[in-house]
């Protein structure tokens, strides 16, 4: 996994022997457990790592218009129960813009003021529940609704 797992050397003498995984990748899954011996002590402890993703189709850039589809995947083992999307902090509700199945979010028209923080939460069936953000961005014309700019001669105009 190198190079993305560290160790703080300096924290080892405090008791802290954390792990650091940067970036974690779906991969990353998994039960990890650490040992440490220190003069006839051992000390260890396991820790379970989940993963959630969330996936951009099709990829990266999205254009105005043209649909696009996220999609919230977790390693979390129990039965998923709902998915819930958030927008800038905001309750998506499933319409006929935003319609969600399955732990994804299809978009049929994405428009300029769709880009930013996209949330998704997860709940199973165990009481569990698992978000992850994905911060959208749409190439598009984000300018006035009529196509026709007036501007004074001499004047700048955007």
């Amino acid at each position: 996994m190198k190079p993305r797992v560290s160790v703080q050397d300096s924290a080892l003498r405090n008791g802290n022997f954390s792990l650091r995984i940067d970036p974690v990748r779906s991969e990353d899954a998994g039960l990890y457990e650490a040992w440490v011996a220190y003069n006839t002590k051992v000390q260890s402890c396991q820790v379970e790592l989940g993963v959630i993703t969330v996936t951009l189709s099709p990829p990266s850039p999205v254009v105005e218009n043209e649909p696009l589809s996220l999609s919230c995947n977790s390693s979390h083992r129990a039965s998923l129960v709902e998915t819930r999307w958030f927008h800038n902090g905001h309750l998506v509700p499933t319409s006929t813009t935003f319609c969600s199945s399955h732990g994804a979010l299809s978009i049929l028209r994405p428009a300029m003021s769709d880009a930013g923080s996209w949330r998704c939460q997860l709940r199973y069936s165990d009481n569990e529940i698992i978000s992850a953000t994905y911060n959208l961005q749409i190439l598009g014309f984000d300018g006035p609704t009529n196509p026709v700019v007036y501007a004074a001669s001499g004047s700048a105009a955007d």
